[in-house]
């Protein structure tokens, strides 16, 4: 009896016939376009254009020029167009020159899976490929170090040179006035003043000659009957016949002390009402003043005139010129 071979039943496969769920090893599985490089063997990264390296350089250089042709112009004389310019090109090359850098510095985020730990042959040429093109990038951005450091460092130069115009340094010119010893006393149509101008109870605002235009040499002279002054210690040759000279300036805020009551002996500011004994050193009585008048040293030179023995021994004006 003839044996034909069995026909393959439908539920033995075939080994020949592949499963379906076996995937084919010629259809590798779909990578996403956007996954970026997954191991070094993707090569190096896109090198920086040496072009935009160059604007940061020119912005930055640009920066540092005006900024010393700001200084220039200023030592110069000034002028304030062209200062305004100079101060635009500097603050704006800076400006510039710090966004298009950090354009170049963001690479934005990589992502990779650890790889194996022992690198391959082909994965350290990748590496000293990377590191040996990167040598010139490198040597670059030191470059555009410096020459932010220069735009920095010009600009602050140029603001150093505007303290000039705040003035020279008063030093100890506050404490000082234009009174000095035998300088004579006249009145504002320049008249020397005798111990004798004055009537007993009258009053005069005097100045020093030959410095009519002194504020702060302003004198308020007052002549009273002998006998009446009670000098302080070391005082007592300061008002001679009864003259009495004391700063005009009010020790409280500076206004002119013009008033003088002679039947109680003071002087009286108009701004605030300060008042000030005149026979006691001019001390305050009333007001808000809190320091006396400074008393000026009077003497008699040998012409017959009132002179200042000395500058004022103490600082006039409000308390807070009084550095002493």
């Amino acid at each position: 009896m003839d044996q034909s071979p069995a026909s393959p039943s439908p539920a033995d496969p075939s080994p020949a016939d592949p499963s379906p769920a076996d995937p084919s090893p010629a259809d590798p599985s779909p990578v996403p376009e956007d996954a970026g490089p997954t191991s070094p063997d993707a090569g190096p990264p896109t090198p920086v254009e040496p072009t935009s390296e160059r604007r940061v350089a020119v912005a930055f250089l640009a920066s540092t020029l005006a900024a010393l042709g700001l200084a220039a112009v200023y030592v110069g004389g000034g002028h304030p167009q062209a200062e305004g310019a100079l101060l635009f090109v500097a603050l704006g090359g800076l400006g510039v020159g710090a966004v298009q850098w950090a354009r170049l510095i963001d690479d934005g985020p990589v992502a990779d899976d650890r790889g194996e730990l022992a690198g391959s042959d082909a994965d350290q040429d990748a590496v000293e490929d990377v590191v040996s093109g990167d040598v010139d990038v490198i040597g670059r951005r030191k470059l555009l170090v410096r020459l932010l450091l220069g735009a920095v460092g010009a600009l602050g130069l140029a603001a150093l040179f505007p303290i000039r115009s705040l003035g020279p340094s008063p030093g100890s010119s506050l404490e000082r006035t234009a009174w000095r010893a035998g300088r004579r006393l006249i009145d504002g149509e320049g008249r020397l003043m005798r111990p004798d101008t004055l009537v007993v109870g009258g009053t005069l605002t005097v100045f020093p000659e030959g410095a009519t235009r002194a504020g702060d040499a302003q004198v308020v002279l007052v002549r009273v009957r002998p006998g009446l002054n009670r000098p302080r210690p070391g005082r007592e040759t300061w008002a001679p016949e009864g003259n009495l000279a004391y700063s005009k300036i009010c020790t409280h805020v500076g206004c002119p002390v013009g008033l003088y009551q002679q039947d109680t002996e003071e002087l009286v500011c108009p701004c605030h009402q300060s008042t000030f004994d005149v026979l006691d050193g001019a001390r305050p009585r009333f007001g808000p003043a809190t320091r006396p008048l400074p008393q000026l040293p009077l003497a008699v030179d040998a012409e017959g005139y009132l002179v200042a023995q000395s500058d004022f021994t103490e600082a006039v004006g409000p308390g807070y010129w009084n550095r002493s």
